[in-house]
């Protein structure tokens, strides 16, 4: 544990891509095989979940420090950081502890708290608390909370390992996509250099766009070009493998049974195909796929009911074919690939799935014409991909962009601001904004990014000064900031008090020349609602 924390020291501290991979390559070089594997599943985003809730760590936290609960819960607000305000608030312990192992810590110290009694979740708590100094007890305590953020790129751990390995990236990549558990064992497999039995059933690490943020024209003759609709679903690879069907989300989540009618058309596919598309929910016979929201339906159903299916029915269109008869085509040019997709999906003559239609355009003005009437297509814009390239592993600049159209954008009022996390857990940069209905102002919209460190700053220190209310660690403030907000889209939804819920909400610029009273109204919002 303390080699660990120390890690994580090193790594929070450091925005030098090569001194974080020097970090983590020493952990791993001095570190037993099954801690490697944790230490691994958490620099890639791993999370333990359902330990114990952050109610009873304030409590015992006051408990320990000998503070009053008002106190403590002040601390909080103040840090922004649970784990760290806790930690801050205990003494240092007068000894050492005895070395005991990440993997030790993890399965034997954190993993049993899951289901056990009140006393024996507490006990356990406390007695870490005073034994472990501050930097093991802070790594602690975020482990317990899951939001042990580390700060390092997913891409960066794959490289360590497979240059530790002596493989491609992408077998890395691979192997580790997915749920897996960390075990001595499970490190081994992973570094090993022969085929291992779950390769065949992993997805390939996703190919992903970069946004287009200069002139189309300067990527050259159209003709070069593939292009198509940017679809606004969800980005999934079905595998076809063994007799079975997987379905496997960027986000690396298996959605098996969530999608039967997708499962049930993939039944028909060749041994050994592996399709990348979009899913969508859209009614057969429909011109344009439904909003996000009726497919955001049937993501957690793992089972769903007849209703679900006939209120938000899927199609998966598909744009690339990166496996066909067991081989991997990822190398092949996208054309080849493209002519053979749509010959695999015209044999397979389902209307589940489809084939991304290709776009005809002379030239780039006629593209431009086309993206800018994308959203009345239901589509975010268009993806612009070379006729000639490879299916490469994460955002590779230069052969994928994503050309989407212009935000829509709304003036709306700062009503409530939260404390971030890591660096900034001491400055307030989660907000929400809210827009008129009537005399009164309705929450819309969350939002984290889009400041300056200068404005955040400013900003901060206005929210200290004219603070209205407290929840927790939540600051209700005047109602005198404007924002301008973008945000990709815009659907009715009962789920919110507004009844709307927007897409991808970010901050434009900051209104100071702007009073509250002319902030938009929610009727101008709904307005925009598909």
């Amino acid at each position: 544990m303390d080699a660990f924390a120390a890690l994580y020291q090193r790594l929070d501290r450091s925005t030098a891509t090569r001194d974080k991979q020097a970090a983590i390559e020493a952990y791993l070089d001095a570190a037993d095989p099954g801690s490697a594997s944790w230490a691994v599943w958490l620099l890639c985003g791993g999370r333990l979940r359902g330990l114990v809730r952050s109610g009873e760590l304030r409590a015992w936290a006051a408990d320990a420090s000998g503070l009053p609960d008002w106190l403590v819960e002040e601390s909080y607000s103040h840090v922004g950081d649970l784990a760290e305000t806790c930690c801050l608030l205990l003494p240092e312990p007068a000894h050492a502890p005895p070395p005991r192992s990440l993997q030790a810590w993890i399965e034997h110290g954190l993993l049993p708290l899951k289901g056990a009694d009140d006393a024996a979740r507490r006990d356990a708590v406390l007695g870490a608390w005073r034994t472990l100094p501050f930097a093991q007890r802070l790594v602690f305590t975020k482990l317990l909370t899951g939001a042990l953020r580390i700060g390092v790129a997913q891409g960066l751990v794959q490289q360590v390992l497979a240059r530790r390995a002596g493989l491609p990236v992408a077998t890395l990549a691979q192997r580790l996509l997915g749920d897996w558990t960390p075990s001595a064992g499970f490190h081994a497999r992973l570094l090993s250099a022969e085929a291992q039995p779950g390769d065949a059933s992993q997805p390939y690490p996703f190919f992903l766009a970069s946004p287009l943020e200069r002139e189309a024209e300067a990527l050259g003759p159209i003709d070069a070009w593939l292009l198509e609709w940017k679809w606004d679903g969800i980005r999934l690879q079905l595998i076809r493998r063994g007799g079975e069907t997987a379905l496997w989300s960027r986000g690396e989540e298996r959605l098996d049974g969530r999608f039967p009618e997708i499962e049930r058309a993939a039944a028909a596919l060749p041994e050994g195909t592996v399709l990348d598309g979009e899913l969508l929910a859209w009614q057969p016979g429909a011109a344009q796929p439904m909003p996000f929201s009726v497919l955001q339906t049937r993501i957690q159903r793992r089972a769903p009911g007849a209703k679900s299916l006939r209120e938000a029915p899927v199609r998966l269109l598909a744009f690339d074919l990166i496996e066909a008869d067991g081989h991997d085509l990822r190398g092949q040019p996208l054309a080849a690939r493209r002519l053979r997709l749509g010959a695999l999906l015209e044999a397979l003559g389902s209307p589940a799935i489809g084939l991304s239609p290709q776009l005809a355009c002379e030239g780039w003005d006629a593209a431009a014409a086309l993206r800018d009437g994308a959203r009345d297509q239901g589509v975010e814009g268009l993806m612009l991909k070379r006729r000639d390239s490879p299916y490469q592993t994460g955002r590779k600049r230069g052969d994928w962009w994503k050309w989407k159209i212009a935000p829509l954008t709304v003036d709306a009022v700062l009503v409530y601001a939260q404390a971030g996390h890591g660096r900034r857990s001491n400055l307030y940069t989660d907000f929400t904004f809210a827009l008129w209905d009537g005399e009164a102002l309705v929450p819309v919209a969350k939002a984290y990014s889009g400041l300056s460190d200068a404005e955040i700053g400013r900003l901060d220190r206005w929210i200290r000064a004219h603070t209205t209310e407290r929840f927790g660690p939540v600051r209700a403030v005047q109602p005198l900031q404007v924002f301008e907000l973008a945000f990709e889209g815009v659907n009715r939804s009962p789920r919110h008090r507004s009844g709307i819920a927007v897409r991808v909400p970010r901050i434009l610029r900051w209104r100071e020349d702007k009073p509250a009273e002319q902030a938009d109204r929610l009727a101008t919002l709904a307005a925009l609602a598909r």
